[in-house]
């Protein structure tokens, strides 16, 4: 079809709501302030018209990715930062480390239950750790939710029947498998959660710099593709291929 979303019409869409967005900001600026006009600071990259912290959730997670806290914030990223060097640095095993913590824990179990007739005190009840069925369900949905849709993205590339798109798809999974031989899941892991805890903040500080970077940035990104379209990718054929009919 031809109303069929292609990567230079999204591309030129993004570009297209920056501009109008920055085009807003720059004649509101000639125009008398409104005090009462909230939602106007917030037309910001893409057209968004939320802070930072609402597209992030509003909750106790944007809170910490925000660094509304420093000190809880600080201490989930030294506590991420200390797992990798345990792993990454230390070169400790998993399974090693989890029965090492089960048995400090049945040992810790065994002193409280046994320390009352040592010390001829009365008897007290061991606490026991189990972990809710809710929070066991909530995480398996979570991550199903997340694997079905990369599942189907994949697939609709694939079934799709547009060849540019399934090259693009492609050629950033391969990407992705290059850098993955650099480093390991682990360390890939860490580096994610190192910039999810710093890319928010330090753009919900700097966001006007980085809108204006982003901006030139998609420019020349859509010149650049319009060059590699007009030599290459449009000799490639967008229509679904259909085998030949044998009689």
């Amino acid at each position: 079809m031809s109303d069929k979303i292609t990567a230079e019409n999204l591309l030129n869409t993004l570009v297209e709501t920056i501009s109008h967005a920055e085009h807003k900001k720059s004649v509101s600026f000639f125009e008398e302030e409104k005090p009462n006009s909230v939602s106007s600071q917030f037309n910001r990259l893409f057209g968004r018209q939320k802070p930072v912290h609402h597209l992030l959730g509003g909750g106790k997670s944007a809170d910490v990715l925000l660094w509304r806290n420093k000190k809880i914030s600080a201490g989930v990223l030294t506590g991420a930062t200390a797992i990798w060097v345990v792993f990454e640095w230390l070169n400790y095993n998993f399974l090693t480390l989890l029965f090492f913590a089960l048995a400090l824990g049945m040992l810790a179990q065994f002193l409280w239950a046994n320390a009352s007739g040592v010390f001829g005190r009365k008897s007290s009840k061991v606490p026991r750790f189990v972990l809710p069925e809710d929070f066991i369900v909530n995480i398996a949905t979570a991550v199903g939710f997340e694997v079905n849709r990369g599942l189907r993205v994949l697939q609709d590339a694939s079934c799709g029947g547009n060849l540019k798109q399934f090259l693009l798809v492609v050629v950033s999974l391969w990407a992705g498998a290059v850098i993955g031989s650099w480093c390991n899941f682990l360390t890939v892991m860490y580096i994610g959660f190192v910039a999810a805890h710093t890319f928010p903040v330090l753009y919900e500080r700097y966001e006007d710099q980085v809108d204006d970077f982003v901006y030139k940035f998609l420019g020349q990104m859509r010149n650049q593709y319009q060059k590699l379209d007009s030599g290459l990718l449009s000799k490639i054929p967008n229509g679904k291929f259909k085998g030949k009919k044998h009689e």
